[in-house]
């Protein structure tokens, strides 16, 4: 009786210190957090009800860093991704992270002890020690905060809600000092999956032709744009692999280590049936999904849902089968859950692809964007490679065309590699390569121009191309995309969707996106097999291996509306550096190394990969498998250093 009195009288001391606790909070100044932040909601949002104590939010506490210090983790960063270091590819343990970016103790302590005031049982704390985590009811949430939360329902899409803040919140003065930001509170996403459309049965393979009718479909049968469906002209596995020349691995050739992750978001999912039905359409064979991080409700897709899901998977797995794929799935619309998932592992997955972006000023405070790099940066430093899609709206945005572009976040961050589009030149016709008009592209309002495009940068600003007038864009913030590939409307991606019942067409950088993604990941497969580390941050290695690329120099991301970037020869803000250039081809460098006579210049020996199998891919005459002997994939990197 008396231990049972005693263990009472305990909790009521706890209890009694919390109350204390709270009012002391309570009686204290508040500061606004994220000042920058002026409107809570957005045009394709409405406040459905008041958050009530039914909703449950999840809550990220990003602690401060000093300039100092994230200078000098950028700084790290940057030597271990530059081919030119001696410290090239030496990348950090999770330990390593923890030791540099750790947050001070005080600064853990005084946010533990408000969340614990407020009657928070479970704080979680990430590995790298400055960001804390803890899941509250909404009501708490408010009390917490000082602030409102309601319910968002998207307009056009009323079963995607989201509990954000309803005006400004607060911290109080004591506990503000050491935190960035709180998330996710007042970030509402943008939920725009694509949209298949039907696939024109073609009667104009080529502009000047005069087939029609059974010709037409015969000679497209013949083609690889008609290699999943023989009425149909779109970009298909068949397509990548011609004109870019991505290589096949059989499952003997996967290195140990290696992996490659696509994210996806609310009500994305996949299926095995639209995955079997895209691999019987295509020839290719079928993508399996190893690992999926959070659920995945494959009966969403019976009813014509997960087309973005669908379409990275079956592009990255059909360009890198059998390379281990992962899917990361977040409820949220969060880039803070879904990077908080890859650095909670002990070995993430190296290449991580994002079809998703927003613009940066609808990202609402740069204290949000700040702590999204830190975390890239982190990522960066243990070998992994982030992609994100560079948008589909030109220069303009999705705040559509105005008086300034409007630049992209992620695809803007200085540790980030953005994909741009591209279209064929000619419809149907392998070759030449222009820029797809909607293809995001420009400069950052918000971050620097890095010193490892610097170059590249000023090279275009200086080329004599006609550029858009200067009040439109910020010539001194970072340029992006990095890189391309196809992505555009002349001839859609191939996709199956609806449970495996139907089939379409899809354009936009969020196809361009996996499969970039996809050669990255085969060349991780090189470097690991040959006993060398992962890319990691990859944009350094871009810019220093122009040859790697296709250089595409005509067109304009202007959206067809007003004015954009123009592409040229070298590096531009509508293409990047250009297309990934894999052709097959003897390397006498390969065997150079092989005998062990290879150069230590930058751009020899080139990477090469010996295979004795390949996924079926197109040959004219037959339309069937060719399976050669030894294959090289010819990127001038360098894979040996």
């Amino acid at each position: 009786m008396m231990l049972r009195s005693l263990v009472v009288a305990a909790a009521a001391a706890v209890a009694a210190a919390d109350l204390a606790a709270e009012r002391r909070y309570e009686a204290e100044p508040k500061v606004r957090m994220e000042p920058s932040v002026e409107s809570f909601g957005g045009r394709n949002w409405e406040v459905l009800r008041r958050a009530d104590a039914g909703d449950s939010v999840r809550l990220y506490f990003f602690l401060k860093h000093s300039d100092a210090e994230l200078k000098d983790f950028e700084a790290t960063l940057f030597d271990r991704a530059d081919p030119r270091s001696a410290n090239y590819g030496q990348w950090l343990s999770a330990a390593e992270v923890t030791e540099r970016l750790a947050a001070r103790p005080e600064a853990v302590d005084a946010v533990e002890e408000l969340l614990r005031a407020y009657g928070a049982e479970e704080v979680d704390m990430n590995r790298e020690r400055d960001v804390l985590r803890v899941e509250l009811p909404a009501p708490i949430v408010e009390q917490l905060l000082h602030t409102e939360l309601a319910v968002f329902s998207h307009k056009r899409f009323p079963e995607v809600r989201v509990v954000r803040a309803a005006r400004a919140y607060h911290l109080p003065a004591s506990v503000a000092e050491y935190v960035s930001f709180v998330g996710e509170l007042v970030r509402l996403p943008r939920v725009d999956p694509p949209v298949p459309v039907p696939l024109p049965e073609v009667s104009d393979l080529e502009p000047e032709t005069s087939l029609r009718g059974a010709q037409v479909e015969r000679r497209l049968a013949d083609s690889p744009f008609g290699s999943c469906g023989s009425k149909f002209s779109a970009v298909t596995p068949a397509v990548l692999n011609a004109q870019y020349g991505i290589p096949t691995l059989a499952e003997s050739d996967v290195a140990d280590g290696n992996s490659m992750a696509v994210a996806e978001f609310q009500y994305q999912f996949y299926d095995d049936a639209d995955l079997k039905a895209f691999a019987g359409s295509c020839g290719t064979d079928q993508t399996s999904v190893d690992t999926t991080h959070g659920v995945n409700v494959a009966v969403v897709c019976k009813i014509g849902g997960c087309i973005e899901a669908l379409l990275d998977i079956e592009y990255i797995g059909a360009m890198a089968d059998p390379i281990p794929l992962s899917v990361y799935y977040s409820s949220s619309y969060s880039l803070l859950d879904w990077i908080d998932g890859i650095m909670k592992k002990e070995s993430p997955e190296l290449v991580h692809s994002v079809s998703y972006g927003n613009d940066e000023a609808q990202q609402t405070s740069t204290q949000y964007m700040q702590s999204v790099n830190t975390e890239f940066m982190k990522a960066g430093s243990m070998g992994v490679s982030i992609l994100f899609a560079s948008g589909d709206q030109g220069v303009w945005g999705r705040e559509g065309v105005g008086s300034k572009f409007h630049p992209d976040f992620p695809a803007g961050s200085p540790y980030v590699t953005a994909v741009g589009g591209t279209d064929f030149a000619t419809k149907s016709k392998l070759g030449e390569e222009t820029t797809w008009s909607a293809g995001g592209g420009g400069f950052s309002d918000t971050f620097d121009t890095p010193d490892w495009q610097a170059d590249a940068v000023k090279g275009y600003l200086n080329s004599g191309v006609d550029l858009p007038a200067s009040s439109f864009y910020n010539a001194g913030g970072r340029a992006y995309p990095d890189v391309a590939a196809l992505g555009g409307q002349v001839n859609p991606y191939f996709v199956s969707y609806g449970g495996g019942s139907s089939s379409g067409g899809v354009a936009g950088t969020s196809a361009s996106c996996p499969v970039v993604a996809s050669v990255f990941a085969q060349l991780n497969n090189l470097r690991l097999s040959a006993g060398k580390s992962s890319l990691g941050f990859l944009n350094p290695f871009i810019y220093q291996n122009g040859d790697a690329f296709n250089d595409v120099t005509t067109g304009e991301n202007n959206a067809n509306a007003g004015t954009g970037f123009k592409a040229t020869t070298g590096w531009d803000p509508a293409t990047g550096m250009g297309t990934p250039n894999c052709k097959f081809r003897p390397i006498r460098a390969a065997r150079q190394h092989a005998e062990g006579r290879a150069s230590r210049r930058l751009f020899t020996p080139s990477i090469f990969l010996q295979s004795t199998s390949s996924r079926r891919s197109w040959s004219k005459k037959t339309n069937s498998a060719a399976a050669p002997s030894s294959l090289s994939l010819s990127l001038s990197l360098s894979l040996w250093r």
